[in-house]
């Protein structure tokens, strides 16, 4: 066995918020096998998670009291946050933290529910869980794989072969609501290990003030798609699609087969701006005008492989932020 750390940045508020969780526990250690070296199988043996809220620009963070008063918490890793002001435009009053899971009832496998745990920030704890009977058809459960997102006042999740399910934690009644994906995106029931990898070619997001899906075939001529979600919650539009083969970057040369392109994450401002990793790159794309607009390294060739395909968070960051202090019932907080 050997110890294994790790950081992630969760979801992001949309008004410049994020979520932290840091990791630590015991995983299996590489072993020598008559080919080499045998990787590391990714399991750790319940970790200790710590959460923050993080104000980027201040360096405040807020530290999130354990669940339940543990730190094996692990079920709970999809933790969302939404922010709430008593003056329109201006700095949040409050938030709330919120995580999602679903689960299979113990006497029949085919019917299922979804809890959902709360923080408020005026309380300072983390309320029961709520248990929600599941609004979908019972023969298929939602399997969530994408950071939660926060838009028109609720958290969704979102599983990237299906749909998103979402709710809005500051409310007295919480209620569960489920948009599925546009039509062509819809796949069917797929077994964890065929999912594998597939949240990097299909990405939700907030643009523009919108609900956005867009999704990247993994095969030449590697077309990228976008939609935007009505105002009713109902139905998609197709807004932009383009063949990243037929672009040029990299210095003038096409992409190659190898470099299959992975969706970083949808321009928060410019709905027609995209962001892609490719290798240890990331390219921003001008989906409208067919263009690349420029390129930054991720890293250089020692990342590895899991730190290359991790998700990208959108952060906005509006003027007031720098001199924002992050809500608080009382609890720790501290500056970088």
């Amino acid at each position: 066995m050997m110890r294994a750390c790790s950081s992630h940045a969760r979801a992001s508020s949309g008004d410049g918020l994020l979520v932290l969780d840091f990791t630590d526990g015991l995983t299996a250690a590489p072993a020598a096998g008559a080919r080499g070296p045998i990787p590391l199988d990714g399991k750790q043996l319940k970790p200790d998670v710590t959460r923050f809220v993080c104000n980027p620009l201040s360096g405040e963070l807020f530290r999130v009291p354990d669940i339940d008063g543990t730190k094996k918490t692990l079920k709970w890793q999809l933790v969302g946050i939404l922010t709430q002001s008593d003056r329109p435009n201006g700095p949040p009053d409050r938030y709330a933290l919120a995580s999602f899971s679903s689960n299979a009832a113990a006497d029949d496998d085919d019917e299922w529910s979804f809890t959902v745990r709360r923080f408020l920030s005026q309380k300072g704890e983390w309320d029961e869980p709520v248990v929600f009977p599941s609004p979908l058809p019972l023969e298929r459960p939602l399997f969530v794989d994408h950071d939660p997102v926060t838009f028109a006042g609720r958290i969704w999740w979102v599983d990237v072969s299906w749909g998103a399910i979402s709710v809005d934690p500051l409310s007295d009644q919480p209620e569960l609501r489920f948009v599925e994906l546009p039509g062509g995106s819809v796949m069917e029931p797929v077994k964890d290990e065929k999912r594998s990898g597939l949240v990097r070619y299909r990405r939700l997001g907030v643009s523009e003030g919108r609900l956005r899906y867009a999704e990247a075939s993994q095969k030449e001529p590697f077309v990228l798609s976008s939609f935007a979600l009505d105002d009713n919650g109902s139905s998609w539009t197709l807004e932009h699609r383009v063949a990243l083969s037929r672009l040029r970057v990299d210095g003038g040369l096409p992409l190659q087969q190898e470099d299959t392109p992975q969706i970083g994450v949808i321009d928060p401002l410019n709905a027609s701006i995209m962001y892609l990793k490719i290798g240890v790159q990331c390219i921003s794309v001008d989906m409208e005008r067919g263009k690349v607009l420029g390129r930054s390294l991720l890293g250089d060739e020692s990342y590895t492989r899991s730190c290359l395909t991790a998700l990208l968070t959108p952060c906005v960051l509006p003027p007031w932020l720098p001199s924002y202090r992050i809500p608080s019932a009382g609890s720790f907080s501290c500056f970088l």
